[in-house]
């Protein structure tokens, strides 16, 4: 946000940012779903695990939470260790199995970030791990995995197991190449399967099944 004068200007990301605010999104649209203690939620990007509680403390829903970084997978395992309806996968979700390089920054941790702080980070393809597990349903995904929404997305429209996904809520990323382009088109396919519920451009979207 720049002053000029008295006058200040505000960028569309920045304005964006300042809706999502005024409206409490993290307090009210990211949390207000038709969940309940039978409902299966999926939280990709799990970092501290917060989103993971206020979900279970409103619905008492299964929870698989995914994150990358292992001492931040650590952490939330060692936070729900007595809650047996919340699970914790040492991985991430993407549309290909293997191990990865990752820049590690807090909430920030990305594979198309460079830092300081490089790690190896495993990540398995989406649709091996649900016909592995046998998950048919999804009610809730979260995702916000710092520029892998792009690539997951692509695979679960690709497979078709984006149509087991009742709702969606996904953060894109602009420094991603070709950000806007893949967003706008992930965008159209999802509206072959889904209605948007909202959308704060590269702040948070959310996407509910037809």
């Amino acid at each position: 946000m720049q002053r000029l004068g008295k006058m200040v200007y505000q960028s569309p990301r920045e304005k964006t940012v300042l809706d999502w605010i005024r409206d409490r999104g993290d307090k009210t649209l990211r949390l207000n779903y038709d969940l309940d203690e039978n409902s299966l939620v999926f939280d990709l990007g799990g970092y501290q695990g917060q989103w993971t509680s206020d979900i279970f403390s409103m619905y008492c829903s299964t929870i698989h939470v995914f994150e990358p970084v292992v001492e931040f997978a650590d952490a939330i395992e060692r936070r729900f260790c007595r809650n047996e309806k919340i699970s914790v996968h040492r991985f991430g979700l993407s549309n290909e199995t293997g191990v990865m390089q990752i820049s590690v920054d807090r909430d920030s941790s990305s594979l198309y970030k460079a830092g300081n702080d490089i790690r190896p980070a495993r990540f398995v393809r989406a649709v091996d791990f649900m016909q592995e597990r046998q998950v048919r349903t999804i009610d809730l995904m979260k995702i916000n995995i710092e520029g892998g929404e792009y690539d997951l997305l692509e695979h679960l429209i690709e497979c078709a197991l984006v149509e087991s996904i009742r709702s969606i809520q996904v953060q894109f990323h602009d420094f991603v190449p070709d950000a806007e382009k893949r967003m706008a088109s992930i965008q159209q396919e999802l509206e072959k399967t889904h209605t948007l519920s909202y959308r704060y451009p590269f702040v948070w979207e959310g996407w509910r099944l037809r």
